[in-house]
């Protein structure tokens, strides 16, 4: 049972979370009278408050409702075993809030009390924080994290071929990705296209070769593409400005780049210690990037969720369905954890080369006149069953089992 029992906790707490202090409301079991407090939000002040609490009922247990579910505070609160955390959305309590208090008034206290009201009154609406083990726990902020910063890359790229279109537009051609070492490095070397067309033929066929660019070929077109090249402008006061920023930018890309593979390192480290790792690793597509963030996404307590929608509601992937009246409408969810759905739909779209069924699903749905990304979340939403049917057998994925199954069921895709 996941729900808070009036019998099993010695005292009942309601915090609202701030970055610099905390607000406290506490009702202990028996009582009528809630008591009202400031936490500061310092490591010192936490363990003095927690520890007069244990004191204060002898070590038993207290239930604890607050707005997140991790963070400074959650860390904190999770070294006494004795506090039970119970989380709750932060839209919930503020609809909670508005229920009573139609004007709009908000203060930090208020939202405290409601916290401990909404744990006392609507228990079987809460569920407990259980967290998962500390192997588990790490790949998943590591995943995210490692995803933050190849939003930091893009963001860069985008300013770097902004500032090159300016005056050197010739080196994004020359390169498809420009997320790599070879980009990075060619850019600080030849900064402007008079520095490229100034460097021989044998030094820029080294420069490639030091950079496991092997491909003769391509090697010669680009040799060929930069001799003869011309320059957009020989405005000095476009190009030196434009060129400061674009080295400026492309050492900040280097360094997250070389912090990406530091990521990925880690990541394939720890992943490879998970025993789910492989059964993840055998969707196609998940690879060294999305069988880890698979793994994190459905973690390892199976209890979590009694079935795939479950699955698919809690990560946004399942559309939200409003009817009122004659009208009905559908869209996407508006809250959920967005990592998870990013990285259902980034495997969906990683997953179209290398599988048959979901390429021709993609098609279909395309077809049908949805977009790009809908028609992505439509195949994020079939994966999840499919995932989820394996993580629960805890058996790997099988491309000749699901296509036989298609078979089997007349299934439109194989046609």
């Amino acid at each position: 049972m996941n729900a808070p029992s009036t019998s099993e906790f010695a005292a009942f707490v309601g915090i609202d979370w701030a970055d610099r202090k905390h607000d406290v409301c506490l009702l202990a079991a028996g009582s009528s009278q809630p008591e009202c407090s400031v936490l500061t939000h310092r490591p010192e002040a936490i363990e003095q408050w927690a520890e007069s609490l244990r004191q204060r009922f002898d070590g038993a247990p207290i239930a604890v409702c607050l707005e997140i579910v991790r963070g400074p505070l959650v860390y904190a609160l999770q070294r006494y075993a004795f506090f039970v955390l119970f989380p709750v959305n932060p839209a919930t309590l503020a609809r909670y809030r508005k229920t009573f208090h139609v004007s709009g008034a908000k203060d930090d206290p208020l939202d405290a009390q409601l916290a401990l009201e909404l744990l006392l009154t609507h228990p079987e609406k809460l569920t407990r924080l259980q967290p998962q083990g500390a192997a588990m726990r790490t790949l998943q902020q590591l995943t995210e994290q490692r995803r933050a910063l190849v939003g930091d890359a893009g963001r860069l790229i985008n300013r770097i071929t902004w500032a090159l279109k300016q005056y050197y537009p010739q080196a994004l051609e020359w390169f498809d990705d420009k997320n790599t070492f070879v980009f990075c490095d060619f850019i600080t070397r030849w900064p402007t296209l008079k520095h490229a067309q100034r460097a021989r033929s044998a030094r820029l066929t080294a420069f490639f070769h030091e950079h496991n660019v092997r491909s003769a070929r391509l090697i010669e077109q680009r040799i060929q593409a930069i001799a003869s090249a011309s320059a957009l402008t020989s405005d000095r006061a476009v190009i030196e400005p434009n060129r400061l920023l674009v080295e400026a930018l492309v050492q900040q890309l280097r360094v997250l780049l070389q912090w990406v593979q530091r990521f990925d390192g880690e990541i394939d480290v720890l992943g490879r210690t998970l025993p789910d790792f492989d059964l993840f690793a055998s969707f196609p597509g998940a690879g060294a990037v999305f069988a880890p963030r698979l793994a994190a996404a459905f973690g390892e307590r199976r209890e979590r969720y009694a079935s795939a929608e479950q699955v698919q509601k809690y990560s946004g992937i399942a559309p939200v369905t409003e009817s009122s009246g004659n009208k009905r409408w559908v869209h996407w969810r508006l809250h959920c954890p967005r990592f998870h759905r990013q990285t259902f739909v980034e495997f969906s779209a990683s997953s179209l080369p290398h599988c048959y069924w979901a390429k021709a699903y993609y098609d279909q749905q395309r077809s049908r006149g949805s977009s790009r990304q809908a028609a992505l979340r439509a195949l994020a939403f079939k994966w999840i069953r499919i995932m989820y049917r394996c993580w629960q057998n805890r058996s790997p994925y099988d491309e000749a089992t699901y296509l036989k199954a298609l078979k089997r069921r007349g299934s439109p895709l194989l046609n």
